[in-house]
């Protein structure tokens, strides 16, 4: 049995302490003491504002929260498991420094308007910190992308040689990926940053309070329309933690590229000595861990999101204790996505390309198939009979066991006989990557073209 409680007015027994274990969320969301603290000193100033309390009081109360911050700044805060929370524990050591005056600190609000306050305080500063990173990876995808315009390489369909790119272009495929996610991002941002102090409880309050003002001073640009929403919404937290997960996604699948590409059997690139790790058993081993981690994490975020929305899925109005159930899924996903992209950046500025290898890889495969059909095509043969010719001569090429290259003219009269020394042209891989000019296509000034689209939109979303 433990202490007597704030809200414990109406309780005839102390909290069992088995209770206290299994209801307190402290050793989480402790981390959320900065946003609440400068919540708390946001609402004293407003209380101030509108006559509930004096300036005398609030500026005991404002003085006493910067040194109860101040000292969880440096570590010197004892958190209590018996005060359940951040909120809780912030009201009391103000109770302590200050006096009864810290009592009306809690007027005209509630925890369920507080904490939905605190996370949205907390995640709009995350969000501009993934966007950093994510601008980041995408400038080194850049430059990256520069400095290997000339590599060719083969392209995949079903993990089949499909067509000859350009390894600058596969590169800007992630970073058409990566711009999306910050594009999310900030239309994230835009509904988390909605003030929901004063929505009180669940019913607003009948304290003139003036909510624009505590908006102004904390620097939201909006307001909470409806007191019940408010502190029963978690929309923002799942559309986060989704967006992480796409995040999440598109790493791992830059990731499986990179391992699959590190492989003896491909031997496209080979990833820095610092971000790869050895076999205690194995001395020749060179495992690409921190990509495994990654793409093993984002079943980690994906697991987030299948718990918040869970947690949401079946609660009535308003506010319900399984809504402590946010934070942990939140917390982690932002420890995860920031530490995934911010190591996943370093690695990839670290990457040496096999070049010679990529081309030879593309060389192989008859990868230029698609460029016979469409240079058949363009002597007025339809489409699906080009397709079918060129594909017999390619059966006939692995009867042989020779490629393209190899054929000669009499060769591929067998299949076609109005071809000319003009169809050897198109078995040339450079050629089939320059042909591929349309916007968007893999041809070198294509791709030229969007890295300075891309380099003139810097400063901009």
């Amino acid at each position: 049995m433990t202490n007597k409680k704030p809200w414990g007015g109406r309780f005839k027994e102390t909290t069992d302490s088995r209770v206290e274990a299994f209801t307190a969320s402290i050793h989480y969301d402790r981390r959320l003491f900065r946003h609440d603290i400068a919540g708390s000193i946001a609402h004293a100033r407003m209380l101030m504002k509108v006559g509930i309390i004096t300036e005398a009081e609030a500026d005991r109360i404002v003085s006493g929260l910067e040194g109860i911050c101040d000292d969880m700044e440096k570590g010197a805060f004892n958190f209590r498991q018996d005060l359940e929370d951040i909120h809780m524990t912030v009201e009391s050591a103000l109770t302590e420094r200050i006096g009864e005056t810290g009592g009306k600190l809690h007027t005209a609000r509630s925890r369920n308007d507080q904490v939905a306050l605190d996370i949205r305080l907390y995640l709009r500063e995350e969000i501009v910190q993934v966007i950093g990173l994510i601008g980041r990876l995408k400038k080194t995808l850049v430059e990256t992308a520069k400095e290997e315009i000339d590599t060719v390489m083969p392209g995949y369909t079903h993990l089949q040689k499909a067509q000859p790119v350009l390894l600058s272009h596969h590169l800007l495929a992630y970073w058409e990926m990566f711009h999306r996610d910050e594009l999310r991002l900030h239309s994230c941002h835009e509904r988390v940053n909605v003030m929901p102090l004063g929505s009180a409880a669940l019913a607003g309050t009948s304290i003139p309070i003036d909510r624009a003002y505590v908006a102004e001073l904390l620097d939201f640009p909006s307001i909470s329309g409806n007191s019940m929403d408010a502190v029963s919404d978690r929309d923002f937290v799942a559309e986060f933690i989704f967006d992480a997960s796409l995040i999440m996604m598109h790493l791992s699948r830059f990731c499986e590229d990179l391992i699959l590409w590190s492989t003896d059997r491909f031997d496209f690139v080979e990833m820095a000595d610092s971000f790869t790790t050895g076999s205690s058993i194995m001395p020749q081993k060179k495992n690409p861990d921190v990509a495994e981690l990654i793409r093993g994490k984002t079943g980690r975020v994906y697991g987030s999101l299948m718990s918040i929305l869970t947690v949401m899925k079946g609660l009535p109005m308003t506010y319900d204790r399984d809504l402590q159930e946010d934070k942990e899924p939140l917390f982690d996903t932002v420890d995860t996505v920031k530490s995934s992209l911010e190591i996943f950046e370093a690695l990839v500025a670290a990457l040496a390309f096999n070049e010679e290898r990529m081309e030879e890889e593309a060389l192989e495969g008859f990868a230029a198939a698609t460029d016979v059909a469409e240079y058949l095509v363009t002597k007025g043969m339809p489409f699906r009979k080009a397709h079918q010719i060129v594909g017999q001569l390619v059966g006939y090429c692995l009867d042989q066991k020779k490629d393209f290259a190899a054929l000669r003219l009499d060769e591929i009269r067998n299949f076609h006989d109005g071809a000319t020394e003009e169809i050897f042209q198109y078995f040339d891989i450079h050629a089939s990557v320059e042909r591929r000019s349309s916007v968007g296509g893999t041809a070198r000034d294509a791709v030229l073209r969007r890295i300075r689209e891309i380099e003139d939109s810097y400063g901009s979303v």
